[in-house]
């Protein structure tokens, strides 16, 4: 399996998404918008599509996203499995026709999802019906025609989507370490702005075991994802 992965800004990378790989004995090859070149759709057979801060129409700041959009919608209609979080998941959301819009509330911090039914039949099957996951956005995407809404959160109605059998979208972070949550903190602090969804800066570093339990739930969806695409 080779997994290409786009990242949008140096301190948000594949996280446990590589540690994934690495175990499984998969290539993982990165590449940051706007200085790598994207890849050939014969070089890789899954694309990863990771966060960032900014958001998916700001166009004028970062003419690449127009190219990435059209990557996306190139890797969907080549049948690659594609795997977007909270960023890309937004990315692949607006591909498919559900339009990305400022959610309610800010979400920020460890906050349950929710699954839905249809997540009984989808790479999401092996988790419990609730799941602590961390989160840090404040758009939200539109589930776009054809995609199954798989997860819900208090503040964010649309949490994960799967459209056909390869495509999924997470607006919620399964593949954060602690290292990924304190580089979130040192370069996006000025986002803990007070609000019914915003922990403080402490509450955000996870536990031993609440790491360890995103780490097995990440790897369990991976294996899935992977198994049903193939």
């Amino acid at each position: 399996m080779r997994i290409h992965c786009l990242q949008h800004v140096p301190f948000e990378d594949a996280a446990n998404i590589a540690l994934w790989a690495q175990r499984r004995r998969f290539s993982l090859v990165l590449g940051l918008m706007g200085q790598t070149p994207l890849p050939a759709h014969d070089e890789y057979d899954f694309l990863a599509i990771m966060g960032g801060p900014m958001n998916i129409y700001e166009h004028d700041r970062f003419p690449w996203l127009a190219e990435e959009k059209a990557f996306i919608r190139q890797a969907i209609d080549g049948g690659k499995i594609v795997l977007g979080v909270c960023l890309g998941a937004q990315l692949i959301s607006d591909v498919l026709g559900g339009p990305v819009t400022r959610n309610r509330h800010r979400e920020i911090g460890w906050f349950p999802v929710r699954l839905t039914e249809a997540a009984r039949q989808s790479p999401l099957a092996a988790w419990p019906d609730e799941v602590l996951a961390f989160h840090w956005h404040g758009d939200t995407f539109a589930i776009a025609p054809g995609a199954r809404l798989l997860a819900s959160s208090d503040a964010c109605p649309h949490q994960a989507f799967l459209w056909g059998d390869r495509v999924v979208g997470l607006q919620f972070h399964i593949e954060y370490s602690r290292e990924s949550i304190e580089r979130m903190i040192a370069h996006c602090a000025d986002e803990l702005q007070p609000g019914p969804f915003v922990q403080s800066a402490d509450e955000l570093l996870p536990s031993v075991a609440a790491a360890r339990r995103t780490e097995e739930l990440l790897a369990k969806f991976l294996d899935a994802l992977v198994q049903r695409a193939h």
